[in-house]
């Protein structure tokens, strides 16, 4: 075994977003690139000497070969110890709970997330720091400096580690611990849910399809739905994690999960359906019928987690992204706590978490998650459905009806136009922003526009700030838009559009969104120009 010093020079684009660094395979596969970022973090968490991390990823492409570089760099910087799941696999809020737990250094954490997987697609890279949340900008920023410096790296030349079993090894003087990448995580959910409530549910013969996309949370959803819930063989779907994610794109919505969706609007719907992403940290929820919202959910969440022991006590707080709906907030409002509201990023909720000042957080893009860990969690959100419904005794139908005759509903939905021209988008954006100053007061598809603004956040517990969040335009009656460019793409521009309006007439409630959003859709594109600029009629994605 030896220690190699390789010389090497920056390579450019390694700057980290919200997510870590997202890159096509390709990228990451070229000579020095993995190796170059992996140093970076190195350098820019003060070095990895003496410390202990957790590393693990989705399962993706190149997952499986990554983890073995990262093993042989963190041996070669001096590290102590590092906690593997078995296979190189961990979702994103497993490893964020081993992070906690062990009280380690920090993770590094390998996914693209909802972004489709194979040696033509995408993989990612990214650092937690020991709360066990998604590095903050200062942290991210002293990365991509130490890239645009680095000359040398340090690895060990050795042959592969084996990962296929729970047990101790060792690398140079470095420890590494493979870890059931389940058990931690299962354990950590019987202590916030009622599973002797849920198997009783299950065992009155509820039915329900989990479909795990060939994605990471399928041994998770097996062993705590099939094994320790007691839910029928075959209710988890696609649960053999695949590096291609079995051909299909990961991300849990009504187009890319349209197997399931399709299912629980036919005839033969089971009672419950729900589907995660690539790393796990994002969901889908569906009742017979019924396509929950992000923001519905994240609402009725808050609205009934005390039902779940877990949360039994009430919740301190609550916290949203900018561009999810505003349904949360009415429910906080009548709680009587408080609800803030945070730009896009789940790291914008670690100092909430962490400071006691907010228990359930949600973005619109299909992440829920609560103070439990730090990061958004998919399967925990469907355990407190599971844990709602058997304690209400209601139907995903009946549980959103109450919801909205005791709150009102919101109207919403995503559109995104996806890998549009990156200049042309940017055009519109910049035109869109000059004129905030003159929208407030004009008529726009039948409505008026209250007031525009560019959405600017200061974190109230480091008094840190964030500026350029999305641009947003408030229209009388409850109405909103909000444009944002999306970083989560690895070709062209992402533009997501949300779309909201407020109803407080019980007989509107089960109109089509989109029907029920329709002069907001249109008001949409006249502000923005989105045709003029993007030359596309209709969004990618609706949801």
């Amino acid at each position: 075994m030896e220690r190699l010093t390789i010389e090497t020079r920056p390579i450019e684009g390694q700057k980290p977003g919200t997510s870590g660094l997202r890159k096509k395979t390709r990228t990451f596969m070229e000579p020095h690139y993995l190796e170059n970022f992996v140093a970076a973090i190195f350098q820019g968490i003060g070095g990895a000497k003496d410390k202990t991390f957790v590393l693990g990823g989705d399962g993706r492409y190149f997952n499986d070969r990554a983890a073995q570089v990262i093993l042989r760099m963190a041996a070669a910087a001096g590290a102590q110890r590092v906690i593997v799941g078995r296979d190189a696999l961990l979702s994103t809020p497993a490893a964020s709970n081993l992070i906690r737990t062990r009280k380690t250094d920090g993770g590094i954490i390998l996914s693209a997330s909802h972004n489709p997987g194979g040696p033509d697609e995408d993989f990612g890279v990214k650092f937690n720091t020991p709360n066990g949340g998604p590095a903050p900008e200062e942290v991210t920023n002293r990365i991509f400096e130490a890239s645009k410096r680095i000359e040398t790296y340090t690895i060990v030349e050795t042959t592969d580690v084996d990962l296929s079993a729970p047990g101790m090894t060792t690398l140079g003087g470095m420890e590494i611990e493979v870890v059931d990448p389940v058990e931690d995580y299962a354990a950590l959910m019987e202590t916030l849910f009622d599973f002797d409530k849920i198997r009783g549910l299950f065992a009155g013969g509820f039915t329900m399809r989990y479909d795990a996309m060939h994605a990471v949370t399928g041994p998770y959803a097996a062993e705590i739905l099939e094994t320790r819930l007691g839910a029928p063989e075959g209710t988890v779907v696609n649960a053999e994690p695949k590096p291609d994610f079995g051909g299909g794109h990961p991300d849990p919505n009504p187009i890319w999960a349209k197997d399931l969706l399709d299912l629980m609007m036919s005839g033969s719907a089971p009672d419950f359906g729900a589907a995660s992403d690539g790393d796990g940290d994002r969901n889908m929820i569906l009742g017979r019928g019924v396509y929950v919202t992000p923001s519905d959910s994240l609402a009725v969440l808050a609205a009934n987690a005390h039902l779940a022991p877990g949360y039994s006590g009430g919740l301190k707080g609550v916290a949203r992204s900018m561009p999810t709906s505003r349904a949360v907030d009415r429910v906080a409002e009548k709680l009587g706590i408080d609800c803030y509201e945070t730009p896009t990023g789940w790291k914008f909720f670690g100092n909430l978490l962490d400071a006691g000042r907010a228990t359930l957080c949600g973005e619109e893009s299909a992440g829920t998650g609560s103070d439990h860990v730090r990061e958004k969690d998919g399967l925990w959100a469907v355990l407190l459905w599971l844990n709602i419904l058997a304690e209400s005794g209601q139907s995903v139908a009946e549980l959103m009806h109450a919801h909205w005759t005791a709150f009102g509903r919101n109207f919403y939905s995503r559109h995104d136009y996806e890998a549009v021209d990156a200049d042309a988008a940017t055009r519109m954006m910049d035109a869109l922003r000059d004129r905030l100053d003159e929208l407030p007061g004009q008529s726009v598809a039948g409505r008026t526009v209250e007031s525009a603004d560019e959405f600017s956040y200061r974190d109230p517990v480091d008094g840190s700030t964030a500026s350029g969040q999305g641009l947003r335009v408030n229209l009388k009656g409850g109405g909103r838009i909000v444009y944002r460019l999306s970083g989560t793409g690895t070709v062209g521009a992402t533009l997501r559009v949300y779309i909201e309006d407020e109803g407080a007439d019980p007989s509107t409630f089960d109109m089509d969104t989109q029907e029920a959003l329709a002069d907001m859709i249109a008001a949409a594109d006249e502000i923005a120009g989105i045709k003029t600029y993007t030359g596309r009629d209709v969004p990618d994605v609706r949801t």
